[in-house]
């Protein structure tokens, strides 16, 4: 008999919903209900495409003894961790403050008020290296609860003591300068691997945000070094088991520093990051591998993610059905030589497994192997290899194919829309602005209520409950400005506006300007999360940062651009000690630096020479540039205001901090102007 998460939209919850554990989800109701029996909430947090969440479901959850036994001690709580990440971050900051880490599933024992006071992660059914079984750790809860339960609200109230003790310190009230971004890159290059890219060990991230960072500090001071770490870096992992040499697209992380074997599920966001990085690295470079890696990315999201009502789907599993009605991670993926020369015959799979590097002992699992292009050197028939790719690609198509999280994530899809749309304009695609303006177009009218409030999901075309936080604000507004930018169409400035305005007065103190992460009148927890660090996404710190930088290039207004310097003064404080965790600060604090650059192209919208010069200014490198497009005439955007042709021909203005440049109709001229 299902549960009640029955009746809930995210698929990790109705993963669940046939569980034999009598689940609740987030409510009050939940906590109603533990203050009614007396008994403690076992909160459960985890999300659809996580491993070690399934090998517990299946381990614990679906198994009868031990529902049996949550039934009579616990009020059984389990969350989605990106349909609640205010939930989600307010118990790993907790979990990670007692144990010194952190993950997923995350398991926390909370009182009746939500106060947590024995935490953990993944528990196994039995005892395990030094780990107790998950049995073990309900019944030693269940005891102390009963037999303890003055000591247990002692712990409980301390750590929600300490949790409130923990408030940033927002450190230097003034803007990051050129010494402080100096330091950031210092610290990076002391955290590179050389022989690998990338930053630190295993596991090892992609590290899109720092990149973007790299990438930004180059083209405003010439530092081959951040371009050489950016470029190495995006070649090794595109080269890697990381990227999916057959269909393309970037799983979450990989296990190894050498980028060899991943954790196998493809998350939105990770794609989206990385379509815009390796989309900015070929703009800076012109290489062809950014160049392919990009749109294979952007094709990726758009074949296998893209939902029926025009949004991005949040990920694809990590497991799938390995033929034998056994779920296991990357089946979908991996390969032996045997299964090489089934697809291919022999002479073309001895061919695939050099090129691949498929090997007989395998890289991974039970003599299978991740594809990767290990080979930099020697040459290949191109054309041989291509018809390798289709037949393999095709075979690979007929194996049981992950599972899908078709929750549509505000956040996630705003970058989706940022890097489909500048994708689309570089590399003239309409069909990736068209897939970029239908999900921007869903977000408007199924995410945004009548007071353009964001909800934080929906799915299957229906809206879900949950509020949207600061990230789902500053990620949504980043993908509409960047329509702004390659459309010309001005609508998408106002809705930013829109979704920017709520940022200063909903997650924004007034005095000190430290940002929330959730809304003054969300609901209230135990603390009111706030974290201007990078993790898999920019910080919403970094992010509401970074848009309100480029809101207030495009429109003048000086509320969102003080707003913005007043957020970047954490940078100041945490770029050059912890450079790789506020990569998305960092950059916004580059286009901070070079103005940013306004750049206003006016003319007929069907003449050639107004789309040269509008290609010309999406293409320019200065960081955080931004461009308004339109007939002469045109009060779409505010940087058109007054602004008129020159000897009646297409015509570009360039400005940064108050100042512009002569108007310019040579595109010669407007490209080194934007290259000072």
């Amino acid at each position: 008999m299902p549960n009640r998460l029955a009746h809930e939209t995210s698929p990790y919850l109705l993963q669940h919903a046939d569980n034999p554990v009598d689940w609740w989800p987030w409510s009050a109701e939940a906590f109603e209900e533990a203050r009614k029996s007396g008994k403690p909430v076992l909160l459960s947090v985890g999300y659809s495409s996580c491993h070690w969440c399934h090998v517990m479901a299946h381990e614990s959850f679906e198994d009868q003894e031990t529902a049996d036994y949550l039934n009579a001690h616990f009020v059984s709580v389990k969350v989605d961790r990106e349909e609640r990440p205010d939930v989600d971050a307010v118990y790993m900051e907790a979990v990670q403050a007692a144990t010194g880490q952190g993950g997923w599933p995350m398991t926390v024992f909370l009182t009746p008020d939500a106060e947590p006071f024995y935490f953990g992660t993944y528990f196994p059914p039995a005892p395990r290296q030094g780990s107790p079984s998950f049995r073990q750790v309900l019944e030693g809860v269940h005891s102390a609860w009963t037999d303890r339960r003055d000591e247990v609200a002692e712990v409980a109230e301390k750590i929600v003591r300490d949790l409130a003790g923990r408030e940033i310190a927002f450190g230097d009230t003034q803007v990051p300068g050129e010494e402080d971004l100096a330091g950031a890159l210092l610290g990076l290059t002391r955290d590179y691997d050389a022989g690998h890219g990338g930053f630190g060990g295993a596991p090892k991230f992609p590290p899109s945000m720092a990149i973007e960072f790299l990438l930004r500090h180059h083209a405003r001071t010439g530092a081959e070094g951040a371009l050489q770490m950016a470029a190495d870096t995006c070649e090794r992992m595109a080269r890697g088991g990381i990227y999916d040499q057959l269909a393309g697209g970037f799983a979450r992380y990989s296990v190894d520093r050498e980028w060899v074997v991943p954790h196998f599920e493809k998350m939105l966001y990770d794609n989206a990051l990385l379509c815009r990085v390796y989309a900015h690295l070929w703009r800076s470079t012109g290489s062809d591998l950014a160049r392919r890696v990009a749109l294979e990315t952007a094709d990726f999201m758009v074949r296998e993610l893209r939902t029926n009502e025009g949004g991005f789907a949040s990920a694809l599993d990590a497991d799938s059905d390995d033929g034998t009605g056994k779920h296991v991670e990357g089946a979908y993926y991996v390969w032996t030589p045997a299964q090489l020369r089934e697809v291919l015959g022999e002479q073309d799979a001895e061919l695939a497994a050099d090129y691949f590097g498929v090997t007989q002992e395998g890289t991974f699992e039970e003599g299978a192997s991740v594809l990767q292009l290990p080979q930099s050197e020697g040459v290949f028939d191109a054309e041989r290899i291509a018809s390798i790719r289709a037949r393999l690609l095709e075979a690979r198509g007929e194996r049981p194919a992950p599972g899908r999280d078709d929750k549509v994530v505000a956040a996630w899809n705003g970058l989706a829309v940022a890097a489909l749309a500048e994708t689309g304009a570089y590399f003239d695609r309409p069909d990736l602005i068209e897939a970029a303006l239908g999900a921007a177009d869903l977000l408007v009218r199924l995410h945004l209520d009548e007071h353009a409030r964001l909800a934080r999901t929906s799915k299957d075309g229906r809206v879900g409950a949950n509020a949207g936080v600061l990230e789902d604000y500053a990620d949504v507004s980043e993908g509409f400005l960047a329509l702004a930018s390659v459309t010309g169409e001005g609508v998408w400035l106002e809705f930013a506006g829109f979704l920017l305005d709520h940022v200063l007065v909903q997650f924004t103190d007034e005095e000190s300007g430290t940002l929330y992460d959730t809304a003054a009148d969300a609901e209230k927890l135990i603390r009111r999360p706030q974290d201007p660090t990078d993790n898999a996404t920019p910080s919403g710190w970094s992010a509401a940062a970074g848009a309100l930088l480029s809101y207030a290039a495009q429109t003048g207004a000086e509320p969102h651009r003080a707003a913005a310097e007043r957020a970047l003064g954490v940078v100041k404080a945490l770029g050059p000690r912890a450079p790789r965790f506020i990569g998305w600060g960092l950059a916004t604090a580059e286009a901070l630096l070079d103005g940013p650059r306004e750049v206003a192209v006016v003319g007929p919208v069907d003449d050639p020479a107004t789309k040269e010069l509008h290609r010309a200014a999406l293409l320019a490198t200065a960081p955080g540039a931004v461009v308004a497009v339109g007939a002469p005439d045109s009060d779409e955007l505010p940087l058109l205001a007054e602004r008129l042709l020159v000897s009646g021909e297409p015509t570009a203005y360039v400005c940064r901090n108050f100042t512009c440049d002569a108007p310019t109709t040579d595109v010669d001229r407007l490209r080194e102007a934007l290259k000072r």
